[in-house]
């Protein structure tokens, strides 16, 4: 004859262990999440273009525009003596600090009002 099967019990201990394990592995996952999401927001700026949100993120030699409608844009930089200026041959992104401007096939758009980019909590 077998002996009875014993089940299993974790105690109280195990279970509040096992919980707070669990707790600090994803509270350190969305620190991790969050500070990527703060670095890759550096020197990005979310911008009003007609009263339409425009997102740009400066990187070596480039600007990465998410235009209104969707489409991605990528202007390179051309050497400036003053402010700064980023073209593709159609469009073009200039100014001098947070004041830019687009120029699309060589007609200005209204000044861009930009701010820093902030990523969602």
């Amino acid at each position: 004859m077998r002996p009875p099967r014993q089940s299993f019990r974790p105690s109280i201990a195990v279970i509040l262990c096992a919980t707070v394990g669990v707790a600090v592995v994803l509270g350190g996952c969305a620190d991790a999440q969050r500070r990527e999401a703060e670095e890759a927001a550096k020197d990005t700026f979310a911008c009003q273009l007609d009263g339409q949100r425009l997102v740009m993120k400066f990187d070596a030699g480039e600007a990465r525009l998410l235009m209104p409608d969707g489409d991605r844009v990528v202007l390179y930089q051309v050497p400036m003596g003053s402010g700064i200026r980023y073209t593709n041959g159609n469009l073009d992104l200039r100014g001098k600090g947070m004041e830019l401007q687009l120029v699309r096939n060589g007609t200005p758009t209204q000044l861009l009002e930009c701010q820093p980019y902030l990523p969602p909590k």
